[in-house]
């Protein structure tokens, strides 16, 4: 083909283009925001490596509502406390519906608990609820299994004997068992080697959805799927854990007692036994593999991580760990474990686990939302689909609500008289109907955790204090902690 025909093509591929991007904006009443590219939507004003500052400074130019263009896909940032409060809380249902994260999209494809739509995730959710109320969500059952799980991580941190190690693993086994037992209904030993290589796993998906190159995915899916690259490593990750999974609900409906579960998995397949017959029902075995993908990967890597970037703050300030020693010896002594009960009375003690979750700032983006109709918010119309990002982030580091917002403090969550203080804009798990549905196991796991570890420790850098490093290795879809050793000592 001549020069001349390549260069008409291509002009005509610009002005459908352009057509396109127009039509797009000119839809509905959208907030404002910097003008997009055709194809490279607003590429040169993001940064690729830190999502989060670009908005912040994009919100200094818009407001706090603001309309961006990922590529080719057009989604609106809500940033601070009050606007993901309104649209979150005060707008529940309109904003329920869950947003596209291309990552894991080729797994998850609209099915199972977290990335379903209407009827499919409303079920999903009444029955997940359920379920683990049942298996003691707030009960002692929970708690014990939290307890006893404890026990077995003090065993193998007395092993390390005063000397440096890397806490990641020793944390992510300790939690994975947690969610282990709810889900499959037992424990991994520590050295179970396919135990040991699902960690990975998860940890290494988790990494990769945090990277420069998930953000590019995120923007170019539609072409970027088809091509090599490292962000395919996302997607094979995700399949070899479920598969994991698929085995085990297999090897559970070989074994299933229907008047004795055993497990999450054992009432999911009592609950599809009982809609066998009904045409669109919503529990199949593509949704519980799913669910429990779900599961097992969030409740293996929030906790471990908050905890792992607690302890590494804790080094950072000594000063903090001795106040939750004294408190711990004041209210536990140690001559029994640690329970739930006791955090009423420690109010340091909650402060400061409080402000690791605030300040390390796991999901800072937060999980998309998706407008399920055409919605009015704030003077703006969002057509019915429109994706949305509450900046989880922008709300846990709002100075209207966090005084020192960028500074460690755990006086954020205390009064003037020491007294803990509840503060609206702490929303880790996020909120409304979309609210982490596994809020109150994670709370009890890291209140038992901190508490019995320092409880038998304490808790040594290998470095001085303030050379200590305590920014992220990546800021991207989560905050991974920087790597580091620490070292235990008895208390």
């Amino acid at each position: 083909m001549e020069i001349g025909g390549v260069l008409t093509i291509l002009l005509g591929i610009c002005l459908v283009l352009i057509s396109l991007w127009r039509r797009r904006h000119k839809e509905g009443k959208l907030p404002p925001g910097p003008m997009p590219l055709p194809f490279f939507g607003n590429l040169l004003q993001l940064k690729i490596k830190d999502n989060f500052k670009s908005f912040l400074e994009l919100r200094n130019k818009y407001g706090p509502v603001f309309t961006v263009y990922l590529g080719p896909r057009r989604v609106v940032i809500l940033f601070g406390h009050e606007t993901v409060k309104e649209a979150l809380v005060d707008h529940a249902e309109e904003f329920s519906g869950r947003g596209e994260l291309a990552s894991i999209e080729r797994t998850f494809n609209g099915f199972g608990l977290a990335f379903s739509n209407g009827e499919r995730w409303k079920q999903l959710r009444h029955f997940s609820l359920i379920t683990l109320k049942n298996f003691g969500m707030g009960r002692w059952s929970i708690e014990e299994r939290i307890q006893e799980e404890a026990q077995y991580l003090l065993e193998e941190f007395r092993k390390t004997k005063g000397m440096p190690f890397d806490p990641t693993f020793f944390l992510s086994r300790t939690v994975s068992n947690i969610m282990s037992s709810i889900v499959f209904g037992s424990r991994f030993e520590y050295e179970d080697k396919t135990f040991l290589s699902l960690l990975e796993m998860i940890e290494k998906a988790f990494i990769e959805m945090s990277t420069p190159w998930a953000r590019l995915y995120e923007m170019y899916s539609g072409i970027m799927q088809y091509l090599p690259g490292r962000h395919n490593c996302i997607y094979d990750l995700l399949e070899k854990l479920k598969a994991f999974i698929a085995e085990k609900v297999k090897v559970s409906q070989e074994t299933l007692d229907p008047n004795n579960p055993r497990d999450f998995i054992d009432c999911f397949l009592i609950q599809m036994e009982k809609e066998k017959g009904k045409p669109s029902t919503e529990f199949t075995t593509k949704n519980l593999v799913l669910t429990a993908l779900n599961m097992f990967f969030a409740g293996t890597e929030t906790v471990s991580s908050t905890l792992k970037y607690g302890f590494l703050l804790l080094m950072k300030h000594p000063e903090v760990e001795e106040k939750i020693h004294q408190e711990i010896d004041s209210v536990i002594g140690h001559n029994r474990i640690p329970a739930v009960k006791d955090r009423m009375n420690m109010p340091y003690t909650d402060a400061v686990i409080h402000e690791i979750q605030r300040f390390s700032n796991f999901i800072p983006l937060g999980l998309p939302h998706m407008v399920t109709r055409d919605t009015e918010f704030r003077g703006y119309l969002l057509p019915k689909g429109t994706n949305v990002f509450p900046l989880l982030g922008s709300a846990l580091n709002d100075p209207k609500y966090f005084s020192h917002p960028a500074i460690f403090n755990p006086e954020h969550f205390l009064d003037e008289e020491g007294r803990f203080k509840k503060n609206e804009a702490f929303v880790p798990f996020s909120s409304g109907k979309r609210v982490c549905v596994g809020e109150a196991i994670a709370r009890m796991e890291l209140f038992l955790y901190f508490t019995t570890i320092l409880q038998n420790f304490s808790i040594k850098s290998i470095v001085a204090p303030k050379d200590i490093d305590i920014s992220p290795q990546i800021s991207g879809f989560g905050t991974i902690p920087p790597a580091y050793e620490m070292c235990l000592v008895p208390h």
